[in-house]
Protein backbone atom coordinates (compact mmCIF):
# COMPACT_ATOMS: atom_id res chain seq x y z
CA UNK A 1 0.00 0.00 0.00
CA UNK A 2 0.96 4.09 -1.02
CA UNK A 3 1.97 5.72 1.90
CA UNK A 4 2.00 9.45 2.54
CA UNK A 5 5.52 10.76 3.98
CA UNK A 6 5.44 13.37 6.38
CA UNK A 7 8.69 14.72 7.81
CA UNK A 8 8.47 16.75 10.72
CA UNK A 9 10.00 20.53 11.53
CA UNK A 10 11.26 22.29 14.08
CA UNK A 11 12.17 25.62 14.99
CA UNK A 12 16.21 25.79 14.52
CA UNK A 13 16.60 28.25 16.95
CA UNK A 14 14.83 26.36 20.29
CA UNK A 15 17.08 23.26 18.81
CA UNK A 16 20.15 24.73 19.19
CA UNK A 17 19.38 26.53 22.57
CA UNK A 18 18.29 22.59 23.57
CA UNK A 19 21.96 21.47 22.28
CA UNK A 20 24.12 23.81 23.77
CA UNK A 21 22.21 23.05 27.62
CA UNK A 22 21.61 19.18 27.06
CA UNK A 23 24.77 18.32 25.20
CA UNK A 24 23.02 15.20 23.62
CA UNK A 25 22.83 14.25 20.14
CA UNK A 26 20.76 17.21 18.41
CA UNK A 27 18.53 15.16 16.24
CA UNK A 28 17.21 13.91 19.67
CA UNK A 29 16.70 17.35 20.62
CA UNK A 30 15.17 18.34 17.42
CA UNK A 31 12.67 15.89 18.50
CA UNK A 32 12.41 17.18 21.68
CA UNK A 33 11.37 20.87 20.53
CA UNK A 34 8.81 18.80 17.94
CA UNK A 35 6.78 17.69 21.65
CA UNK A 36 7.32 20.79 23.70
CA UNK A 37 10.03 19.89 25.05
CA UNK A 38 11.81 22.96 24.69
CA UNK A 39 13.84 23.89 27.31
CA UNK A 40 16.64 22.14 29.88
CA UNK A 41 13.48 21.54 33.17
CA UNK A 42 10.77 20.45 31.21
CA UNK A 43 13.32 17.74 29.30
CA UNK A 44 14.89 16.89 32.79
CA UNK A 45 10.74 16.36 33.87
CA UNK A 46 10.97 13.84 30.92
CA UNK A 47 13.77 12.03 31.29
CA UNK A 48 13.88 11.86 34.98
CA UNK A 49 9.56 11.79 36.06
CA UNK A 50 9.32 11.71 40.00
CA UNK A 51 6.46 10.44 41.89
CA UNK A 52 6.65 14.08 43.29
CA UNK A 53 5.60 15.20 40.29
CA UNK A 54 1.82 13.80 40.83
CA UNK A 55 -0.88 16.79 41.44
CA UNK A 56 -2.48 16.77 44.96
CA UNK A 57 -6.23 14.70 44.27
CA UNK A 58 -7.73 17.36 45.96
CA UNK A 59 -7.34 19.49 43.11
CA UNK A 60 -10.53 17.86 41.37
CA UNK A 61 -13.56 18.97 41.63
CA UNK A 62 -15.51 17.11 43.85
CA UNK A 63 -12.67 14.76 45.55
CA UNK A 64 -13.84 16.35 48.78
CA UNK A 65 -17.62 15.03 48.67
CA UNK A 66 -16.43 11.78 47.25
CA UNK A 67 -14.07 11.36 50.28
CA UNK A 68 -16.57 12.26 52.67
CA UNK A 69 -19.37 10.34 51.47
CA UNK A 70 -17.11 6.99 51.34
CA UNK A 71 -15.68 7.98 54.74
CA UNK A 72 -19.26 7.79 56.13
CA UNK A 73 -20.49 4.85 54.06
CA UNK A 74 -16.88 3.16 56.54
CA UNK A 75 -18.73 4.66 59.76
CA UNK A 76 -22.65 3.74 59.13
CA UNK A 77 -20.87 0.57 58.11
CA UNK A 78 -22.51 0.42 54.67
CA UNK A 79 -22.03 -1.89 51.73
CA UNK A 80 -20.00 -0.38 49.12
CA UNK A 81 -19.90 -1.91 45.52
CA UNK A 82 -16.66 -0.66 43.18
CA UNK A 83 -18.42 -1.05 39.75
CA UNK A 84 -16.56 -0.91 36.38
CA UNK A 85 -16.48 -1.56 32.49
CA UNK A 86 -15.07 -4.70 30.96
CA UNK A 87 -12.10 -3.73 29.50
CA UNK A 88 -8.52 -3.48 30.34
CA UNK A 89 -8.93 0.23 32.08
CA UNK A 90 -12.44 -0.54 33.73
CA UNK A 91 -11.09 -4.16 34.82
CA UNK A 92 -8.16 -2.81 36.43
CA UNK A 93 -9.80 0.11 37.78
CA UNK A 94 -12.09 -2.05 39.69
CA UNK A 95 -8.84 -4.19 40.60
CA UNK A 96 -7.14 -1.12 41.88
CA UNK A 97 -9.94 0.37 44.30
CA UNK A 98 -11.13 -2.44 45.05
CA UNK A 99 -8.03 -3.62 46.79
CA UNK A 100 -7.62 -0.39 48.10
CA UNK A 101 -10.72 0.01 49.93
CA UNK A 102 -10.63 -4.04 51.42
CA UNK A 103 -7.29 -2.89 53.11
CA UNK A 104 -9.11 -0.44 55.17
CA UNK A 105 -12.99 -1.33 55.29
CA UNK A 106 -14.42 -5.24 55.12
CA UNK A 107 -18.04 -4.36 53.23
CA UNK A 108 -16.98 -3.97 49.72
CA UNK A 109 -17.78 -6.11 46.73
CA UNK A 110 -16.96 -5.63 42.67
CA UNK A 111 -18.83 -6.15 40.10
CA UNK A 112 -18.16 -6.23 36.55
CA UNK A 113 -21.08 -6.09 33.29
CA UNK A 114 -21.19 -9.07 31.16
CA UNK A 115 -20.63 -7.44 27.98
CA UNK A 116 -23.54 -9.48 25.85
CA UNK A 117 -26.07 -9.48 28.77
CA UNK A 118 -25.43 -6.01 30.03
CA UNK A 119 -23.89 -4.01 27.37
CA UNK A 120 -21.43 -1.54 28.08
CA UNK A 121 -21.49 0.90 31.11
CA UNK A 122 -23.43 1.29 34.30
CA UNK A 123 -26.15 -1.35 34.07
CA UNK A 124 -29.64 -1.78 35.41
CA UNK A 125 -29.07 -5.06 36.39
CA UNK A 126 -25.76 -4.29 38.12
CA UNK A 127 -28.31 -1.51 40.20
CA UNK A 128 -30.13 -4.33 40.42
CA UNK A 129 -27.95 -6.45 41.95
CA UNK A 130 -26.88 -4.02 44.57
CA UNK A 131 -30.34 -3.34 46.08
CA UNK A 132 -31.09 -6.80 46.13
CA UNK A 133 -27.31 -7.19 48.54
CA UNK A 134 -28.64 -4.26 50.73
CA UNK A 135 -25.48 -1.77 49.16
CA UNK A 136 -26.01 1.72 49.01
CA UNK A 137 -22.54 3.28 47.24
CA UNK A 138 -21.76 2.32 43.94
CA UNK A 139 -18.38 3.94 42.82
CA UNK A 140 -18.49 3.56 39.17
CA UNK A 141 -14.99 3.34 37.60
CA UNK A 142 -14.61 4.06 33.85
CA UNK A 143 -18.26 4.64 33.05
CA UNK A 144 -20.74 6.63 34.52
CA UNK A 145 -20.63 10.22 32.94
CA UNK A 146 -23.24 9.64 30.58
CA UNK A 147 -25.67 7.47 32.59
CA UNK A 148 -28.09 9.94 33.74
CA UNK A 149 -30.98 7.68 34.04
CA UNK A 150 -29.60 4.94 35.17
CA UNK A 151 -28.28 7.41 38.01
CA UNK A 152 -31.35 8.48 38.82
CA UNK A 153 -33.06 5.14 38.78
CA UNK A 154 -30.28 4.16 41.79
CA UNK A 155 -31.13 7.35 43.48
CA UNK A 156 -34.72 6.24 43.55
CA UNK A 157 -34.09 2.96 45.32
CA UNK A 158 -31.44 5.05 47.51
CA UNK A 159 -28.64 4.21 46.12
CA UNK A 160 -25.80 6.89 45.77
CA UNK A 161 -23.32 6.82 43.21
CA UNK A 162 -19.80 8.32 43.29
CA UNK A 163 -18.75 8.73 39.40
CA UNK A 164 -14.97 7.86 38.37
CA UNK A 165 -14.72 8.68 34.79
CA UNK A 166 -12.33 10.08 32.05
CA UNK A 167 -14.91 10.48 29.04
CA UNK A 168 -15.92 13.66 27.57
CA UNK A 169 -19.18 14.68 30.20
CA UNK A 170 -22.32 15.54 28.10
CA UNK A 171 -24.08 18.87 29.19
CA UNK A 172 -26.39 16.65 31.47
CA UNK A 173 -24.68 15.11 34.54
CA UNK A 174 -25.68 12.10 36.29
CA UNK A 175 -27.45 12.74 39.26
CA UNK A 176 -24.30 11.55 41.46
CA UNK A 177 -22.87 12.29 44.89
CA UNK A 178 -19.64 13.43 43.48
CA UNK A 179 -18.45 13.14 40.01
CA UNK A 180 -14.83 13.18 39.73
CA UNK A 181 -13.64 13.68 36.43
CA UNK A 182 -10.94 16.19 34.70
CA UNK A 183 -12.64 17.29 31.73
CA UNK A 184 -15.73 18.73 33.38
CA UNK A 185 -15.68 22.19 32.38
CA UNK A 186 -15.45 23.88 35.44
CA UNK A 187 -13.18 21.10 37.25
CA UNK A 188 -9.51 22.91 37.56
CA UNK A 189 -7.71 19.60 37.83
CA UNK A 190 -4.23 20.11 35.99
CA UNK A 191 -3.92 17.20 34.04
CA UNK A 192 -7.11 16.33 31.76
CA UNK A 193 -5.93 13.22 30.21
CA UNK A 194 -6.28 10.53 33.33
CA UNK A 195 -7.52 7.03 32.09
CA UNK A 196 -10.38 5.50 34.41
CA UNK A 197 -8.05 3.56 36.30
CA UNK A 198 -5.76 6.82 36.68
CA UNK A 199 -9.17 8.46 38.11
CA UNK A 200 -9.84 5.84 40.63
CA UNK A 201 -6.18 5.89 41.35
CA UNK A 202 -6.38 9.42 42.63
CA UNK A 203 -9.36 9.08 44.97
CA UNK A 204 -7.75 5.90 46.77
CA UNK A 205 -4.22 8.92 47.25
CA UNK A 206 -7.04 11.36 48.31
CA UNK A 207 -8.39 8.81 50.89
CA UNK A 208 -5.26 7.50 52.12
CA UNK A 209 -3.79 10.79 52.78
CA UNK A 210 -7.41 11.91 54.43
CA UNK A 211 -6.40 9.03 57.03
CA UNK A 212 -2.99 9.34 57.03
CA UNK A 213 -1.95 5.92 55.64
CA UNK A 214 1.44 5.63 53.92
CA UNK A 215 1.97 6.01 50.05
CA UNK A 216 2.65 2.41 49.78
CA UNK A 217 -1.10 1.78 50.40
CA UNK A 218 -2.19 2.82 47.17
CA UNK A 219 0.99 2.81 45.25
CA UNK A 220 1.48 -0.61 45.03
CA UNK A 221 -1.39 -0.58 42.41
CA UNK A 222 0.50 1.58 40.26
CA UNK A 223 1.19 -1.50 38.14
CA UNK A 224 -2.32 -1.79 37.52
CA UNK A 225 -2.68 2.07 36.49
CA UNK A 226 0.34 1.57 33.61
CA UNK A 227 -1.49 -0.95 32.61
CA UNK A 228 -5.13 0.78 31.91
CA UNK A 229 -2.97 3.40 30.47
CA UNK A 230 -1.32 1.68 27.79
CA UNK A 231 -4.55 0.00 27.14
CA UNK A 232 -6.54 3.23 26.77
CA UNK A 233 -4.37 4.72 24.35
CA UNK A 234 -4.68 7.78 26.25
CA UNK A 235 -1.81 10.84 25.98
CA UNK A 236 1.65 9.61 27.12
CA UNK A 237 2.41 12.66 28.52
CA UNK A 238 2.26 14.42 32.27
CA UNK A 239 0.91 12.67 34.65
CA UNK A 240 0.47 9.65 32.91
CA UNK A 241 3.72 9.77 31.78
CA UNK A 242 4.69 9.53 35.27
CA UNK A 243 2.20 6.65 36.36
CA UNK A 244 3.56 4.69 33.38
CA UNK A 245 6.88 4.92 34.35
CA UNK A 246 6.81 3.96 37.70
CA UNK A 247 3.84 1.16 37.29
CA UNK A 248 6.34 -0.14 34.57
CA UNK A 249 9.12 -0.57 37.52
CA UNK A 250 7.29 -2.32 39.39
CA UNK A 251 5.85 -4.74 36.60
CA UNK A 252 9.24 -5.22 36.40
CA UNK A 253 10.89 -5.45 39.64
CA UNK A 254 8.32 -6.42 41.82
CA UNK A 255 4.94 -7.51 39.90
CA UNK A 256 1.78 -9.01 41.22
CA UNK A 257 0.87 -13.03 41.59
CA UNK A 258 -1.52 -12.27 38.79
CA UNK A 259 0.84 -9.69 36.75
CA UNK A 260 3.66 -11.87 36.85
CA UNK A 261 1.42 -15.19 35.65
CA UNK A 262 0.13 -13.46 32.88
CA UNK A 263 3.72 -12.53 31.63
CA UNK A 264 4.80 -15.81 32.37
CA UNK A 265 2.26 -17.55 29.72
CA UNK A 266 2.40 -14.66 27.40
CA UNK A 267 6.36 -15.59 26.90
CA UNK A 268 8.13 -12.38 27.62
CA UNK A 269 11.50 -13.16 29.62
CA UNK A 270 12.97 -9.53 29.44
CA UNK A 271 12.12 -6.51 30.27
CA UNK A 272 8.56 -5.31 30.06
CA UNK A 273 7.95 -1.96 28.36
CA UNK A 274 4.79 -0.48 27.11
CA UNK A 275 5.27 -2.33 23.78
CA UNK A 276 5.04 -5.56 25.39
CA UNK A 277 2.05 -4.64 27.89
CA UNK A 278 -0.18 -3.15 24.93
CA UNK A 279 0.48 -6.56 23.00
CA UNK A 280 0.82 -9.06 25.33
CA UNK A 281 -0.81 -8.29 28.62
CA UNK A 282 -3.87 -6.37 27.39
CA UNK A 283 -5.25 -8.45 24.68
CA UNK A 284 -5.71 -11.23 27.27
CA UNK A 285 -7.04 -9.30 29.92
CA UNK A 286 -9.47 -7.88 27.08
CA UNK A 287 -10.38 -11.27 25.74
CA UNK A 288 -12.14 -12.18 28.89
CA UNK A 289 -15.13 -9.41 28.02
CA UNK A 290 -15.06 -10.25 24.27
CA UNK A 291 -14.96 -14.24 24.93
CA UNK A 292 -16.73 -14.94 27.92
CA UNK A 293 -16.83 -12.42 31.34
CA UNK A 294 -14.25 -9.44 32.54
CA UNK A 295 -14.89 -10.33 36.38
CA UNK A 296 -12.57 -13.10 36.18
CA UNK A 297 -9.89 -10.38 34.46
CA UNK A 298 -10.39 -8.75 37.85
CA UNK A 299 -9.80 -12.06 40.18
CA UNK A 300 -7.01 -12.56 38.16
CA UNK A 301 -5.22 -8.89 39.33
CA UNK A 302 -6.76 -9.28 42.85
CA UNK A 303 -5.34 -12.81 43.43
CA UNK A 304 -2.66 -12.93 46.13
CA UNK A 305 -1.76 -16.51 45.40
CA UNK A 306 0.57 -17.33 42.60
CA UNK A 307 -1.19 -21.02 42.43
CA UNK A 308 -4.56 -19.42 41.94
CA UNK A 309 -3.46 -16.31 39.69
CA UNK A 310 -1.73 -18.94 37.00
CA UNK A 311 -5.26 -20.38 36.91
CA UNK A 312 -6.77 -16.91 36.25
CA UNK A 313 -4.13 -16.14 33.91
CA UNK A 314 -4.28 -19.85 31.89
CA UNK A 315 -8.25 -18.87 31.32
CA UNK A 316 -7.68 -15.37 30.52
CA UNK A 317 -4.96 -16.95 28.08
CA UNK A 318 -7.51 -19.79 27.10
CA UNK A 319 -9.46 -16.33 26.01
CA UNK A 320 -7.23 -14.53 24.09
CA UNK A 321 -6.41 -18.02 22.20
CA UNK A 322 -10.02 -18.51 21.32
CA UNK A 323 -10.28 -14.66 19.64
CA UNK A 324 -7.23 -14.88 18.09
CA UNK A 325 -8.62 -17.76 15.80
CA UNK A 326 -12.11 -16.23 15.60
CA UNK A 327 -10.39 -12.91 14.44
CA UNK A 328 -8.83 -14.84 12.00
CA UNK A 329 -11.44 -16.57 10.82
CA UNK A 330 -13.56 -13.61 10.07
CA UNK A 331 -11.08 -11.39 8.74
CA UNK A 332 -10.52 -14.26 6.29
CA UNK A 333 -14.50 -14.43 5.47
CA UNK A 334 -14.71 -10.34 5.37
CA UNK A 335 -11.44 -10.14 3.03
CA UNK A 336 -13.48 -12.95 0.86
CA UNK A 337 -16.81 -10.66 0.69
CA UNK A 338 -15.08 -7.57 -0.33
CA UNK A 339 -13.17 -9.05 -2.85
CA UNK A 340 -16.49 -10.39 -4.31
CA UNK A 341 -17.65 -7.18 -4.32
CA UNK A 342 -17.83 -5.50 -7.97
CA UNK A 343 -17.78 -2.08 -6.90
CA UNK A 344 -15.09 -2.21 -3.88
CA UNK A 345 -12.36 -0.55 -6.09
CA UNK A 346 -14.05 2.79 -6.35
CA UNK A 347 -15.78 2.29 -2.63
CA UNK A 348 -14.67 4.74 0.16
CA UNK A 349 -15.35 2.62 3.05
CA UNK A 350 -16.28 -0.89 3.85
CA UNK A 351 -19.16 -1.98 5.23
CA UNK A 352 -19.33 -6.42 5.76
CA UNK A 353 -22.18 -8.28 7.45
CA UNK A 354 -22.60 -12.06 8.60
CA UNK A 355 -25.51 -12.91 10.82
CA UNK A 356 -22.33 -15.84 12.67
CA UNK A 357 -19.76 -13.65 13.04
CA UNK A 358 -19.10 -13.00 16.70
CA UNK A 359 -19.82 -9.75 17.81
CA UNK A 360 -16.55 -10.01 20.60
CA UNK A 361 -14.23 -9.45 17.49
CA UNK A 362 -15.74 -7.40 15.03
CA UNK A 363 -14.09 -4.29 16.02
CA UNK A 364 -10.33 -6.18 15.91
CA UNK A 365 -11.98 -7.21 12.74
CA UNK A 366 -12.28 -3.89 11.66
CA UNK A 367 -9.06 -2.58 12.41
CA UNK A 368 -7.87 -5.68 10.32
CA UNK A 369 -9.53 -4.68 7.46
CA UNK A 370 -8.63 -0.75 7.39
CA UNK A 371 -4.59 -2.76 6.92
CA UNK A 372 -5.25 -3.96 4.15
CA UNK A 373 -7.88 -1.25 2.46
CA UNK A 374 -7.63 2.06 4.05
CA UNK A 375 -10.54 3.31 4.48
CA UNK A 376 -13.67 3.92 7.34
CA UNK A 377 -14.63 0.36 8.32
CA UNK A 378 -17.75 -1.03 9.67
CA UNK A 379 -18.29 -4.71 10.50
CA UNK A 380 -21.72 -6.22 11.35
CA UNK A 381 -23.01 -9.21 12.67
CA UNK A 382 -26.55 -10.57 14.45
CA UNK A 383 -27.56 -10.91 18.06
CA UNK A 384 -30.97 -11.79 18.22
CA UNK A 385 -33.08 -10.01 16.16
CA UNK A 386 -31.20 -6.89 15.94
CA UNK A 387 -27.45 -6.24 14.09
CA UNK A 388 -24.69 -5.02 15.80
CA UNK A 389 -21.28 -3.63 14.96
CA UNK A 390 -18.10 -2.01 15.41
CA UNK A 391 -16.74 0.75 13.01
CA UNK A 392 -12.92 2.57 13.16
CA UNK A 393 -12.03 5.59 10.73
CA UNK A 394 -8.45 6.32 8.98
CA UNK A 395 -6.43 8.66 10.96
CA UNK A 396 -7.97 11.98 10.95
CA UNK A 397 -11.73 11.48 9.71
CA UNK A 398 -14.36 12.03 11.98
CA UNK A 399 -16.29 8.94 12.38
CA UNK A 400 -19.20 9.68 14.32
CA UNK A 401 -20.10 12.45 12.44
CA UNK A 402 -20.40 10.09 9.71
CA UNK A 403 -22.41 7.71 11.29
CA UNK A 404 -24.54 10.41 12.77
CA UNK A 405 -25.63 11.47 9.62
CA UNK A 406 -27.14 8.34 8.63
CA UNK A 407 -29.16 7.70 12.00
CA UNK A 408 -31.85 7.71 11.05
CA UNK A 409 -31.58 3.74 9.68
CA UNK A 410 -30.18 2.73 13.08
CA UNK A 411 -31.97 1.98 16.53
CA UNK A 412 -28.96 3.24 18.73
CA UNK A 413 -25.06 4.38 18.36
CA UNK A 414 -22.22 5.91 19.96
CA UNK A 415 -18.81 6.25 19.91
CA UNK A 416 -15.75 9.06 18.98
CA UNK A 417 -13.66 10.32 16.05
CA UNK A 418 -12.15 7.35 15.46
CA UNK A 419 -14.54 4.11 16.89
CA UNK A 420 -17.92 3.75 17.19
CA UNK A 421 -20.84 1.18 17.60
CA UNK A 422 -24.31 0.80 16.58
CA UNK A 423 -27.52 -1.44 15.99
CA UNK A 424 -29.78 -1.74 13.48
CA UNK A 425 -32.42 -3.60 11.76
CA UNK A 426 -31.37 -6.21 9.62
CA UNK A 427 -34.13 -5.08 6.27
CA UNK A 428 -31.57 -1.60 7.09
CA UNK A 429 -27.82 -3.05 6.55
CA UNK A 430 -27.37 -2.86 2.75
CA UNK A 431 -29.40 0.73 2.98
CA UNK A 432 -27.11 1.93 5.78
CA UNK A 433 -24.10 0.65 3.92
CA UNK A 434 -25.20 2.75 1.06
CA UNK A 435 -26.04 5.91 3.02
CA UNK A 436 -22.69 5.85 4.89
CA UNK A 437 -20.42 5.18 1.52
CA UNK A 438 -22.51 8.50 0.24
CA UNK A 439 -21.36 10.66 3.49
CA UNK A 440 -18.06 9.48 3.60
CA UNK A 441 -17.38 9.73 -0.21
CA UNK A 442 -18.82 13.28 -0.10
CA UNK A 443 -17.21 13.94 2.81
CA UNK A 444 -13.23 12.77 3.30
CA UNK A 445 -10.57 14.39 1.39
CA UNK A 446 -8.65 11.87 -1.01
CA UNK A 447 -5.36 12.31 0.95
CA UNK A 448 -7.10 10.67 4.23
CA UNK A 449 -7.60 7.55 2.10
CA UNK A 450 -3.79 7.39 1.84
CA UNK A 451 -2.32 5.95 5.17
CA UNK A 452 0.47 8.71 6.91
CA UNK A 453 4.11 8.31 8.33
CA UNK A 454 4.43 10.52 10.60
CA UNK A 455 8.21 10.94 10.23
CA UNK A 456 10.37 12.80 13.79
CA UNK A 457 13.93 13.63 12.02
CA UNK A 458 16.45 13.00 9.43
CA UNK A 459 18.97 10.55 10.36
CA UNK A 460 22.72 9.75 9.05
CA UNK A 461 23.74 5.73 10.06
CA UNK A 462 26.39 7.03 11.23
CA UNK A 463 24.82 9.09 14.10
CA UNK A 464 23.09 5.18 14.94
CA UNK A 465 25.28 4.59 18.12
CA UNK A 466 24.48 2.90 21.18
CA UNK A 467 25.23 6.00 23.24
CA UNK A 468 22.38 7.50 20.71
CA UNK A 469 20.46 4.34 21.15
CA UNK A 470 20.31 4.50 25.43
CA UNK A 471 18.83 7.99 24.78
CA UNK A 472 16.21 6.82 22.74
CA UNK A 473 15.26 4.25 25.32
CA UNK A 474 14.93 6.70 28.13
CA UNK A 475 12.14 8.32 26.23
CA UNK A 476 10.24 5.23 27.31
CA UNK A 477 7.40 4.91 28.18
CA UNK A 478 6.19 5.09 24.79
CA UNK A 479 2.46 6.12 23.52
CA UNK A 480 0.53 8.65 22.17
CA UNK A 481 1.74 12.37 21.81
CA UNK A 482 5.67 10.19 22.85
CA UNK A 483 5.53 7.88 20.13
CA UNK A 484 8.65 5.81 19.43
CA UNK A 485 10.69 8.27 17.03
CA UNK A 486 10.18 7.63 13.43
CA UNK A 487 13.29 8.80 11.00
CA UNK A 488 14.47 9.12 7.79
CA UNK A 489 17.59 8.09 5.93
CA UNK A 490 18.29 9.19 2.19
CA UNK A 491 20.02 7.85 -0.55
CA UNK A 492 20.99 4.68 1.25
CA UNK A 493 22.42 1.39 -0.86
CA UNK A 494 22.26 -2.07 -1.21
CA UNK A 495 25.27 -3.99 -0.09
CA UNK A 496 24.25 -7.04 -2.41
CA UNK A 497 23.32 -8.91 0.86
CA UNK A 498 19.65 -8.26 1.63
CA UNK A 499 17.23 -11.01 1.22
CA UNK A 500 13.77 -12.03 1.33
CA UNK A 501 12.81 -14.11 4.56
CA UNK A 502 9.90 -16.57 4.71
CA UNK A 503 8.62 -15.25 1.45
CA UNK A 504 7.26 -11.88 3.42
CA UNK A 505 9.61 -10.10 4.68
CA UNK A 506 12.94 -8.35 3.71
CA UNK A 507 16.41 -8.86 5.48
CA UNK A 508 17.91 -5.46 4.92
CA UNK A 509 21.77 -5.20 4.74
CA UNK A 510 22.36 -1.40 3.73
CA UNK A 511 25.49 1.26 3.63
CA UNK A 512 25.28 5.51 3.62
CA UNK A 513 28.76 6.52 2.85
CA UNK A 514 31.18 4.69 5.09
CA UNK A 515 28.11 3.00 7.46
CA UNK A 516 26.61 0.25 7.38
CA UNK A 517 23.67 -1.60 9.61
CA UNK A 518 20.85 -4.41 9.10
CA UNK A 519 17.45 -4.02 9.73
CA UNK A 520 14.10 -6.04 9.01
CA UNK A 521 11.05 -5.12 7.34
CA UNK A 522 8.17 -7.47 7.92
CA UNK A 523 5.85 -7.88 5.29
CA UNK A 524 7.61 -5.81 3.17
CA UNK A 525 8.70 -8.06 0.35
CA UNK A 526 6.59 -6.45 -2.62
CA UNK A 527 9.35 -3.62 -2.32
CA UNK A 528 12.65 -5.80 -2.87
CA UNK A 529 12.50 -4.36 -6.78
CA UNK A 530 13.45 -1.48 -5.36
CA UNK A 531 17.06 -2.61 -3.75
CA UNK A 532 17.72 -4.24 -7.37
CA UNK A 533 17.65 -1.62 -8.71
CA UNK A 534 21.08 -0.73 -7.62
CA UNK A 535 19.78 3.11 -7.32
CA UNK A 536 19.58 5.17 -3.96
CA UNK A 537 16.85 4.60 -2.09
CA UNK A 538 15.42 6.53 0.94
CA UNK A 539 14.09 4.78 4.08
CA UNK A 540 11.96 5.44 7.10
CA UNK A 541 12.96 3.18 10.10
CA UNK A 542 12.75 3.09 14.19
CA UNK A 543 15.56 1.21 16.02
CA UNK A 544 15.40 -1.52 18.06
CA UNK A 545 18.13 -4.28 19.07
CA UNK A 546 18.58 -7.84 17.17
CA UNK A 547 19.25 -10.66 19.76
CA UNK A 548 20.75 -13.26 17.80
CA UNK A 549 23.42 -16.53 18.66
CA UNK A 550 23.83 -14.19 22.76
CA UNK A 551 24.59 -11.11 20.45
CA UNK A 552 22.84 -8.02 20.79
CA UNK A 553 22.73 -5.47 18.57
CA UNK A 554 21.20 -1.94 16.73
CA UNK A 555 19.14 -2.73 14.25
CA UNK A 556 16.37 -0.73 11.76
CA UNK A 557 12.96 -1.76 11.95
CA UNK A 558 11.87 -0.85 8.14
CA UNK A 559 8.15 0.80 7.88
CA UNK A 560 8.85 2.31 3.96
CA UNK A 561 11.21 2.68 1.05
CA UNK A 562 10.95 4.25 -2.01
CA UNK A 563 13.54 5.49 -4.38
CA UNK A 564 15.31 8.56 -3.89
CA UNK A 565 14.50 11.63 -5.59
CA UNK A 566 17.68 13.05 -7.65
Amino acid sequence: MQKRWNILTADESKVEALFSSLKINRTLCRILVQRGLDNFELSKKFFRPQITDLHSPWLMKDMDKAVARILQAFKQKEKILVFGDYDVDGTTAVACLYQFLKLIYQSVEFYIPHRYREGYGVSKAGIDYAKENEITLIISLDCGIKSVELIAYAKELGIDFIVCDHHLPDQMLPPAIAILNAKQVDCKYPYKELCGCGVGFKLAQAIAEKLNLPEESYLKYIDLVAIAIAADIVPMTGENRVLAFYGLKKINDNPSPGIQAIIKLAGVNKQMFITNVVFMIAPRVNAAGRMDDAKKAVQLFIEQDPEKAMQFAEMLHSDNSDRREMDSQITEEALELILKDVKNDNKKTTVVYQEHWHKGVVGIVASRLIEKYYRPTIVLTKSGEIVGGSARSVAGFNLYEAIHACKEWLLGYGGHFAAAGMTLLPEHVQTFADAFEKVVSETIPDELLVPEIIIDAPLQFSEITTAFYQILLQMEPIGPENMRPVFITKKVRDTGYSKIVKDAHIRFVLKQNNASITGIGFNMSDKFPILQTNQPFDIVYTIDENEYNGNTTLQLKVIDIKLSEN
